[in-house]
């Protein structure tokens, strides 16, 4: 016979998570910007690199024209947002260089680290935080544990990182 009432699956996880302090609105949003520059930026010196090499190997003519629009209509301006965040999520293990100079972390709620998958499954999900003009990103304000559509599809939270000059806490 099924059980009348909820039961609460919370994992092991979750449990150790527990009291952690959640990252701020505007510290996930200067990491975000940080990283979106750092993202374009990064993407603009590989291609402007990347002809400069093909010039030189006399793949493409020295005085070619090349026109690089980062406007989301184009699928590297996508790809390449996807793979910044995905990446650096994961081998930053939740730190990307925004979070890190903010001090904040993603975190899973299932797994000690983060998994490729979940970092790129939490880059994915920013494009659904972004519809309905950013109501995604927006539902920090209302959702348990400050989550945005993109922390709840890669089930993720963004905690503070804890001070490493603090004193421990005593019990």
């Amino acid at each position: 016979m099924a059980p009348e009432t909820y039961t609460s699956h919370a994992t092991h996880r979750m449990q150790e998570l527990d009291g952690r302090r959640l990252a701020p609105f505007g510290r996930r949003v200067l990491a975000f910007g940080l990283d979106f520059l750092l993202a374009i930026t990064l993407v603009m010196l590989l291609v402007l690199g990347g002809t400069q090499l093909a010039a030189r190997l006399h793949l493409m003519p020295a005085d070619a024209h090349v026109h690089l629009e980062f406007d989301f209509h184009h699928w590297y301006s996508v790809l390449s947002l996807v793979v910044y965040f995905g990446l650096t999520t994961f081998y930053g293990n939740g730190q990307t260089p925004g979070k890190r100079l903010t001090r904040i972390r993603v975190v899973s709620t299932l797994h000690p680290r983060l998994s490729l998958w979940h970092s790129l499954e939490r880059a994915l999900g920013y494009g659904a935080s972004a519809l309905e003009l950013g109501f995604g990103f927006l539902q920090y304000f209302i959702a348990e544990n400050r989550q945005t559509v993109h922390d709840r599809i890669a089930a993720t939270v963004v905690v503070v990182e804890p001070d490493k000059m603090a004193p421990p806490e005593s019990a």
